[in-house]
């Protein structure tokens, strides 16, 4: 492993400015019954806010009418300050998917995308505004990192959207938010502990959360090896995805410039970690690029390593890229694409292509901010 001290281009810290007041969502169930005692208002309240949060997906203090009318703009001031206005909501495939730019209270812009399926409902929010990998195919990456989102700003992102649905604001109805998955604007390992705290959020059942299942939870890293290692120990039970994009060091130093500091192999140790701790299936997020990671040779060598190190508990996620304007990427043709994953099952690793949602309105995350 290269010494720690080694300098990269990339932002692990970001920045602190523009961090919102304390809100609700921040707090794990002791802190909130601390805040609503220091408060002065009695121990129940802070059960009853959190079911209107979590339970009632309501976060405006005056709309609590189980609250006092004379305390409600105390506990709006105290603990649901502003967090995210939406800037403008963009929706495609014949309405199944909407892009929502958000400003937050410092005027940082971040992005969710709500995708709707016959059979479940996913969101795919963001866990920073920006990203400091500096991957150079992506639209966040090449924005760089702004910074940091809180807690409640990445959970507040999960209540709007269930309550879009709920309330029949999506296309087909009214409906249930049933995934998530952190692949939104950042890396989210960056902001390892405002995510995980969101992650626990978003699983525990009410008064402490949505009471989503974990295991329809994905979290994706660009492979930060240490903090993979210490998601595996959290006790979680969600899916990691790896976003791999190539299985040789040489070109993943380019595509992905976290490789520098940990190579592919040790990124595939630690997610063989994972899946040992979890039992779960590793999910390898490969974007196929026209004449950069999709020639044949590349398709063997990931079929080979993957296998080894993670035997059956992997999967490769092939993900036509989507360009971004001006980019010199581009997706690889079909045929070229059908014979990366043919190559790659023939090794023994399961292998789909993932279904693209949102290439009308500027889905590749970033991308929207960007025009912003």
């Amino acid at each position: 492993m290269a010494s720690p001290a080694a300098p990269l281009p990339l932002v692990f810290d970001a920045p602190k400015r523009g961090l919102p007041p304390r809100h609700l969502a921040d707090l794990d169930g002791p802190a909130r019954k601390q805040a609503v005692k220091d408060l002065g208002l009695p121990a129940f309240r802070a059960d009853q806010l959190a079911r209107q949060y979590y339970a009632r997906l309501e976060a405006d203090p005056d709309r609590m009418t189980d609250l006092p009318a004379g305390a409600r703009e105390q506990v709006g001031r105290s603990l649901f300050p502003p967090l995210l206005s939406v800037v403008k909501h963009i929706a495609c495939d014949d309405g199944d998917t909407r892009k929502t730019l958000w400003k937050a209270h410092d005027g940082t812009l971040l992005e969710s995308v709500l995708m709707r399926y016959p059979d479940r409902a996913t969101l795919c929010i963001s866990s920073q505004a920006g990203c400091g990998m500096a991957c150079p195919f992506c639209a966040t990456g090449q924005g760089g990192l702004q910074r940091n989102l809180s807690t409640a700003e990445i959970v507040d992102q999960v209540r709007a959207a269930a309550a879009a649905l709920r309330d029949g604001e999506v296309h087909g109805g009214p409906g249930r938010l049933s995934n998530i998955v952190f692949m939104g604007m950042g890396e989210p390992l960056a902001n390892y502990k405002r995510v995980v705290a969101a992650v626990r959020r978003i699983t525990d059942p009410a008064p402490d959360g949505f009471g989503l299942s974990q295991r329809s939870v994905t979290v994706s890293t660009v492979g930060l090896a240490p903090a993979i290692r210490k998601l595996a120990d959290e006790g979680l039970n969600v899916t990691l995805a790896v976003s791999l994009h190539t299985p040789d060091d040489e070109l993943r130093d380019t595509l992905v410039p976290v490789n520098n500091r940990w190579s592919v192999s040790e990124v595939l140790d630690a997610a063989r970690y994972y899946a040992d701790r979890t039992g779960r299936r590793v999910s390898i997020e490969y974007a196929l690029i026209r004449d950069i990671n999709d020639q044949p040779w590349r398709a063997d060598l990931l079929g080979k390593k993957l296998h080894k190190a993670l035997g059956s508990l992997v999967h490769v996620n092939l993900i036509p890229l989507n360009p971004t304007p001006g980019s010199k990427w581009d997706a690889s043709p079909k045929d070229v694409e059908r014979e990366f994953v043919r190559r790659v099952q023939a090794q023994g690793v399961s292998c789909t292509v993932r279904d693209t949602r949102g290439q009308e309105i500027a889905a590749a995350c970033g991308q929207l901010a960007a025009e912003n």
